[in-house]
């Protein structure tokens, strides 16, 4: 059961440090712009420390439940089913979050310039 539950959370580490690193490329690559890149460094960092800690815990939760099933060595793949499909799931919303934090950095758009209403000059 040791030998199970050490390749459990060898792998979900794998997958949550993975997903962090493309959180992390991600937010490099949006950093590319010049008006909104480094609020998009600064979020990519914040979000994929964040991503990261919630990440391992849950892995290590969803590891807890391995001596319960009894399953021996099957047992692994319901929990790393379980454990990457909340590992997607959390890779969307912190994409979205770092998204909504560089949306937030930009300029607003300037106005487009008035066109007269022909309508109303005719008056």
């Amino acid at each position: 059961m040791l030998f199970n539950i050490s390749l459990y959370i060898g792998l979900g580490l794998v997958m949550v440090t993975a997903m962090a690193i493309m959180i992390l490329k991600i937010g490099d690559m949006i950093g590319n712009c010049p008006q909104s890149g480094r609020a998009a460094r600064a979020a990519a960092v914040t979000i994929a420390c964040g991503y990261g800690m919630i990440g391992f815990g849950g892995v290590a939760l969803i590891g807890s439940a391995l001596p319960i099933l009894e399953m021996g060595a099957s047992g692994i793949l319901p929990c790393l089913g379980l454990a990457a499909l909340c590992l997607g799931l959390g890779l969307g919303h912190a994409v979205a979050t770092l998204r909504a934090v560089v949306r937030e950095a930009l300029p607003p758009p300037l106005a487009a310039p008035a066109t007269p209403d022909p309508v109303a000059s005719a008056a």
